[in-house]
Parts: structure tokens; sequence; C-alpha cells
């Protein structure tokens, strides 16, 4: 099967960013691919970088937070036909490190803002839409993949 932008897949890691309240901490997108969508921290597995490490830099880059990232705990394909871009998207498990302390915007011109969410919340705001509608792409997979994230916790 050919591609047509020549490129292969990308790695993404998407981290689910787990408060003492198990809430997830949930941003919306103003970057072209995905712009006004909701989404996790998390971006591009760097070349040699462990996928945990990954997703401790990313989590502090845009959001300032400390996290532990504990272990990959799911995996989508994502698609972006319109855009002609395809990734592998990573999900990790990571814990704040210190339980008091909150979000802040890191990259304004990525993201507008940092607010927590109830994995129940996040289910509803994916509603029946169509992939990507309200959610970003790699979101929507994971929500769909996953009944009870629980089920995920390390």
């Amino acid at each position: 099967m050919s591609q047509t932008s020549g490129v292969g897949p990308c790695v993404g890691v998407g981290v689910l960013v787990v408060n003492p309240d198990n809430r997830l901490l949930i941003g919306k997108r103003k970057s072209s691919l995905g712009a006004g969508k909701y989404q996790l921290p998390g971006g591009h597995l760097e070349y040699g970088e462990d996928p945990l490490a990954c997703a401790e830099r990313e989590a502090e880059e845009e959001t300032g937070l400390k996290i532990r990232a504990r272990k990959i705990v799911a995996v989508t394909n994502d698609v972006f036909e319109a855009e002609k871009k395809h990734y592998v998207t990573l999900f990790v498990w990571g814990e704040v490190v210190d339980p008091s302390a909150e979000p802040r915007t890191m990259e304004p011109d990525k993201c507008e803002s940092w607010s927590w969410a109830t994995f129940e919340e996040l289910r509803s705001i994916k509603g029946d839409s169509g992939p990507g509608e309200v959610v970003f792409l790699p979101l929507h997979h994971f929500l769909s993949q996953t009944e009870d994230l629980e089920a995920l916790r390390p």
C-alpha cells in the first residue's frame, strides 16, 4: 500500500494525567491539527526516547506538572485523512507527583487552557459524535475502545 505523504506513521504519546480525585487533565487545542478539540497532554516521541520519559517530558512542558509515568495502557491507530497524516498513539498512565499542584498553560499558542474532568465527563463530551468532532481523534479512539478507566490503573 502506498502512502501519499511519503512518510510512515509517526508515534504520538497521549498522557492520562490523573489527579488524586481520579480526574483527567484535558485542554482545548489551538494547533492546526485538531484546533478547537479537546485533548490530553502529549506529543511526538523523539528519536531514541523512552515512551514513559516522553510522557513525563510532554506533561511538564505543556502543563508545568511533574508526573510519574507508570505504564502504557492503550494504543490507537489514528489516520487524519484530510491532512494525510498517520499516527500510532501510545496512551500512558501518569500520576501527579504533587497532589496540590495545578496545571498551567505553558504553551498558550498550542492550548487554550487545562482543566480536570472525570472519565464519565470525557465520555459524554465525546458523545456519539464522529471521530474528532469534539475531541481530538486519538482521544476519540481511546474513549471508543475504553469502557472502564479503573481497569487500566497500574
